[in-house]
């Protein structure tokens, strides 16, 4: 099982939960971004009952979180 690597899109070392995505050395706060990886739009994330699922409007479905491109946006 491989665990998602939440790096900093500039320094690439392991963000910070504070509430927000940190990055302690560039001290930038990040959103994080999940597009479909078939029309590449961004999605929408449901959560429910603990768990969290990714819905595309475009495609009209629900995309598996193991295929969602994630991107790291600064909030500065």
């Amino acid at each position: 099982m491989t665990t998602q690597q939440n790096q900093c899109p500039k320094c690439h070392s392991e963000l910070e939960w504070d509430g927000q995505y940190h990055c302690g050395q560039c001290q930038v706060h990040f959103k994080k971004i999940g597009f479909c990886p078939d029309c590449e739009a961004e999605l929408e994330k449901l959560q429910a009952c603990g768990s969290a699922s990714y819905f595309c409007n475009s495609c009209n479905e629900l995309k598996s979180k193991s295929r969602v491109k994630f991107v790291f946006e600064s909030l500065a």
